[in-house]
């Protein structure tokens, strides 16, 4: 196979390991990235004053029934057990304030209401005394959340959350967002179901560092991209965003952005990683505390990070894409944009505006590579074929 010179837009994982397995297949790769370090959001850094590995833009927590990708992560760092135990501030049917157990279990039931009930009793209580079985046919967030939890459940812990989240009332967004709501009639409370669950021992920036070191990978950060730049390359597989490759000339896709507003403690300040605040009156959406995301590590000092949700600015960083109706539509218009396009495949959550889990991210970029080595070797076109599934 002939050697090809390839640039990776964007230094995340889809441009790491994409530029990795290619590499590895002997062409020649180019990262660049606009910031001035690589890890896109997923990127970690040590605090100088308490040691804590602080997830810089938010925490990352990876979970995955995919063994070939939990294979591929381990190979550059070890992945140390980790559960994601999520606890909820809000309000009980009293209004009186506690402390909850989320996804909403057996413990989270009984707590909240008062009770001491068994997992059958409990699955009852909910299905024939909460849950509003008026709804056979839930089209919104709020009756997908009303038909399943009730209305006591669905105020504490979905309906602030979410206008915090969203920007948007939850009967204005769809009932898929809420595709299989998590309630479990027993004790269990790791928010995640997947086979393997684990944070990366030295976080995911050294992660990173070790799939882009390789001879045949140069990095060049603080180098933002223009589309000429792609006219020295043979392909180009940009993971920036989608309506930013076109210069937005259809228009900004939507997005919600985070703002964290950080702060120290000397201790342990919630006793916990993620601290969620049900109620619409806190105007954030949750604390992080960073050191508990790595448990087998010992600090006396603590960062945590206020989280605010808002809609994004040109400017902001993109976090959650919208796609609500008005989006959906601009986005068909931008991917008969890009499947015009030659020479570039588009990759990743901000190239195919979704929302994409670290272990999809990985998996999809791994079938990518593959895929344009299976059309090198059929000598296919190395056009818009190649555009990732939007």
């Amino acid at each position: 196979m002939t050697s090809k010179k390839l640039l990776m837009v964007g230094a995340g994982l889809s441009g790491a390991v994409i530029g990795r397995h290619l590499a590895e297949a002997g062409h020649e790769i180019t990262v660049v990235d606009a910031r001035a370090h690589i890890g896109g959001n997923c990127h970690t850094e040590r605090d100088e004053k308490s040691g804590v590995n602080v997830h810089v833009y938010g925490p990352h927590i990876f979970h995955t029934d995919d063994t070939e990708v939990w294979d591929y992560v381990n190979q550059f760092e070890t992945f140390m057990p980790y559960k994601n135990r999520v606890k909820t501030t809000s309000l009980d049917p009293k209004g009186d304030r506690g402390v909850f157990s989320l996804p909403i279990n057996l413990h989270t039931i009984n707590q909240f209401f008062g009770k001491t009930l068994r997992p059958d009793e409990a699955r009852a209580f909910i299905t024939e005394e909460q849950a509003d079985t008026s709804i056979s046919d839930p089209q919104t967030f709020e009756e997908q959340a009303m038909r399943f939890v009730g209305e006591d459940l669905y105020e504490a812990f979905f309906k602030g959350y979410t206008i915090k989240q969203w920007g948007m009332h939850p009967s204005e967004l769809p009932a898929s967002i809420l595709k299989r709501l998590p309630v479990r009639f027993n004790y269990d409370d790791n928010y995640f179901f997947h086979k393997y669950q684990g944070m990366p021992e030295n976080g995911y920036t050294a992660m990173i560092e070790k799939i882009l070191d390789h001879p045949g990978i140069t990095v060049k950060l603080e180098t933002v991209f223009d589309r000429k730049m792609g006219e020295i390359f043979d392909h180009v597989f940009y993971s920036g965003p989608l309506d930013g490759y076109f210069n937005y000339e259809l228009g900004r896709l939507g997005y919600r952005t985070l703002d964290f507003e950080r702060f120290e403690f000397d201790g342990d300040y919630q006793g916990c990683a993620v601290m969620n605040y049900g109620e619409e009156a806190v105007p954030y959406t949750r604390i992080t505390e960073h050191k508990h995301f790595s448990p087998w590590e010992n600090h006396e000092g603590s960062v945590c990070y206020r989280e605010f949700s808002r809609a994004a600015e040109p400017d902001d960083i993109p976090y959650y894409p919208i796609r609500q109706v008005k989006e959906k539509a601009q986005l068909a218009d931008y991917v008969a944009l890009a499947e015009q396009a030659e020479g570039v495949t588009f990759v990743g959550r901000l190239g195919t505006y979704r929302y994409l889990d670290m272990d999809v991210t990985i998996r999809e970029a791994l079938d990518t590579a593959r895929s344009f080595e299976a059309a090198l070797e059929t000598g296919a076109a190395m056009s818009a074929f190649f555009v990732a599934p939007v």
